[in-house]
């Protein structure tokens, strides 16, 4: 693991930033808002470390409970996970485990509200480094420790994807790499990649407009990016504006079509890139700030879209009444799919939270669906793994609206490296995240 830190900035400072964001993300703060809480010299440090803390969490807790039965207070218990969490495997380890060991000490005298758990914390490593091979087979047994998953979210994928469990959470503990969409209405995917060849930059296609880059750089960095020639958007995610329009009938004229939680903007963007430039895209997101963002990204790109702050399950406070040619739902979901890039989520999430999010999916489809004319389509999609948000969902709706015609898509697409070895059955070719896809048609009345 390449962790971006400055020679400028010492690890034990970094490891307390850390400590302090894993208090955070265990208070149910997203790891994005604990991260951008860290002071900017420190920030991308502080979220290479979080972000393999969070991946190693269940055997670092694991780890703890061998060495201090009697659970710490917030804090100190969050810095001795993080230390055994970055150190526990000298293979993954960003630095060499002693060093870990004494930096998170360091930690722990120079920060005012650990000083008087200081020699505690010492105790607790230096027995770990001592004992390490033993203490690590003694967790073995431990499913939470051996997958970094909570119980609960093992046992649903396992329920889920009887045979292709393993790999689902193999692949949430690796890091995503940074995929980017190519904008085809300006330029073709091999000119893009010609440019950033020249600048030195190394990437491999995905799906029909993706490129997958090597290593990760600073989007302004990116030979097309300020000139709105691409866009960053996983390759699953990439799929949605693909099947929605695809084989879209049109009849001659400008088509309607309503991203209807649409921020950030990407498959908004997406969309308007498709399409001719006497369509209209409608999109709506319930916040306001995320909505600007919405704008923001378009504006990058020269595109338009009439975008409005609004409810989409209440249409009554936005709908003109004109029906839609095409619907994308992006819905509110677990997020259980793209662990990758957000490892927090995992920690953050209850089980129940499923069946909370389930109702408000079928909340939305159901209002939505009537907005869709006769011949019009619906893409359901969402970003989880999870069948209760995915087959279960549309399954249920198909049965109970029998003007719906469920069209072959692409279903559960599991998350995925671009090296896995073989490729998963059902899956894309290459690198992408976790998604759901159900297309649904409307049928013409007779």
């Amino acid at each position: 693991m390449t962790v971006p830190t400055g020679t400028s900035v010492p690890l034990w400072q970094q490891l307390q930033a850390v400590a302090q964001a894993l208090v955070a993300v265990r208070r149910g703060v997203s790891g994005t808002a604990a991260v951008e809480a860290v002071a900017p010299g420190l920030r991308p440090g502080v979220q290479a470390l979080l972000f393999q803390v969070l991946r190693q969490l269940g055997r670092a807790q694991a780890l703890r409970v061998k060495l201090a039965t009697r659970s710490p207070a917030p804090l100190p218990d969050a810095l001795l996970c993080t230390a055994l969490a970055l150190a526990w495997d000298e293979q993954q380890a960003p630095y060499a485990p002693h060093t870990l060991v004494n930096q998170a000490v360091e930690a722990a005298k120079k920060t005012r509200a650990l000083q008087g758990q200081a020699n505690f914390l010492n105790a607790c490593l230096r027995r770990f480094l001592r004992e390490r091979d033993a203490l690590v087979a003694a967790t073995d047994s431990d499913v939470q420790a051996q997958w970094n998953h909570p119980h609960w979210w093992i046992q649903r994928v396992q329920q889920d994807h009887p045979t292709h469990w393993q790999d689902i959470l193999r692949a949430n503990n690796l890091a995503a790499p940074m995929t980017w969409r190519v904008n085809t209405s300006r330029i073709s995917r091999n000119e893009l990649l010609a440019r950033w060849q020249q600048a030195g930059l190394l990437a491999q296609a995905v799906g029909q407009q993706g490129l997958v880059l090597a290593q990760a750089r600073a989007v302004r960095e990116i030979p097309g990016f300020e000139e709105g020639l691409c866009s960053v958007q996983d390759a699953a995610a990439q799929c949605a504006a693909q099947l929605l329009l695809t084989g879209l009938a049109r009849d001659d004229k400008a088509v309607r079509i309503l991203d209807a939680c649409a921020a950030p903007g990407g498959k908004t963007a997406h969309l308007l890139e498709i399409l001719q430039d006497t369509d209209q895209v409608v999109a709506l997101d319930i916040d306001a700030q995320r909505c600007e963002r919405i704008t923001q990204n378009l504006h990058r790109l020269g595109r338009h879209a009439q975008v409005l702050v609004a409810d989409a399950a209440k249409p009554n406070t936005w709908w003109d009444g004109a029906l839609f040619d095409a619907v994308l739902l992006d819905a509110p979901c677990t997020a259980s799919g793209i662990v990758r890039r957000h490892p927090d989520i995992r920690w953050l999430r209850r089980e129940t939270d499923i069946a909370q999010l389930a109702a408000l999916q079928k909340q939305l489809l159901q209002t939505l669906w009537p907005l869709v004319r006769p011949g019009g389509r619906l893409l359901y999609c969402t970003c989880s793994v999870f069948k209760a948000e995915g087959d279960e969902q549309v399954k249920t709706f198909v049965e109970h609206n029998t003007d719906a015609l469920l069209v072959p898509s692409l279903g559960h697409l599991r998350p995925q490296t671009m090296h896995a070895e073989p490729a998963l059955a059902d899956n894309l070719p290459g690198d992408h995240d976790g998604f759901y896809f159900a297309l649904l048609e409307k049928k013409l009345a007779h």
